[in-house]
């Protein structure tokens, strides 16, 4: 005998059970209290009674369940179909895109190909794939005029240009002047005492002469005691002339010059 209620798939008082299990729920936290007062109409106890209705509720839940959730309506089951043939035609859709777009870009690269006369130097720089090489455009009686891999020829005449750019690079570097490092030097020359003739010492200091030398303009700058330094200034490069040589060349001067400082030091 069939079971009665493996027909009954709607669940008419779920809006109570679900009443009843959430007094349940609080009853177990604590936050409520039982039920003691009597319904109006029916005159039976609420409070004895939960614990009941939570049983067949769960029982009903368990059944619905079991029975494979077939409570839902014909109409749902058609909104469903509805949207998997909608689906199912969006992804053809795409699909045929996305061949359309396969077979552009294989044109595409046969064109360039073309246009490139067949060279492999793309092909070698590309990372090797499964992916089929695109069929040839042209006839292979074609393909046999054509030089893959260059010639001798090709090979000279590269290296000659190249020569011929390095000679004109070179011959250009060297009509270009060479920068002439240089900087500008005050000295400071201290006579014995303040008998010194320092007009005498000016001249003497001039007389260095030296390539890469120049001297400029000089002063007399009072140190104390009547006694008056010459402050001159040169211009030397760097390449040439050293400070050392101006001190050994000025001390050389042993009757008027006791010591020679450097005031100031400017690469020009």
């Amino acid at each position: 005998m069939a079971n009665p209620l493996m027909h009954d798939s709607v669940w008419r008082s779920k809006q109570k059970y679900e009443d009843a299990e959430a007094h349940y729920q609080q009853l177990l936290a604590g936050t409520a209290k039982p039920v003691s007062a009597k319904d109006k109409k029916s005159g039976k106890s609420v409070g004895s009674s939960i614990k009941t209705e939570i049983a067949e509720a769960r029982q009903q839940i368990q059944k619905v369940l079991n029975s494979g959730g077939s409570g839902g309506t014909s109409g749902d089951n058609s909104q469903v179909m509805r949207r998997v043939e909608s689906l199912e035609k969006e992804n053809t859709d795409l699909k045929k895109v996305v061949e359309d777009m396969k077979s552009l870009v294989q044109r595409l690269e046969n064109r360039v190909t073309k246009l490139e006369g067949g060279s492999s130097a793309p092909s070698a720089q590309a990372p090797a794939s499964n992916k089929p090489a695109p069929a040839p455009a042209e006839d292979e009686e074609d393909d046999d005029d054509i030089d893959l891999f260059g010639s001798d020829e090709d090979d000279e005449e590269a290296d000659r240009i190249r020569q011929e750019r390095l000679a004109a690079y070179a011959a250009k570097k060297a009509k270009k002047p060479a920068l002439i490092a240089k900087s500008s030097l005050v000295l400071d020359v201290k006579p014995w005492d303040d008998e010194t003739d320092m007009a005498k010492m000016d001249e003497e200091v001039r007389k260095i002469t030296a390539d890469g030398l120049l001297w400029g303009q000089s002063k007399l700058v009072p140190i104390g005691y009547g006694i008056r330094k010459l402050q001159i200034g040169c211009v030397i490069e760097d390449d040439k002339i050293s400070t050392d040589f101006l001190e050994e060349e000025i001390t050389a001067i042993e009757d008027l010059v006791q010591s020679m400082d450097v005031a100031a030091f400017n690469k020009i």
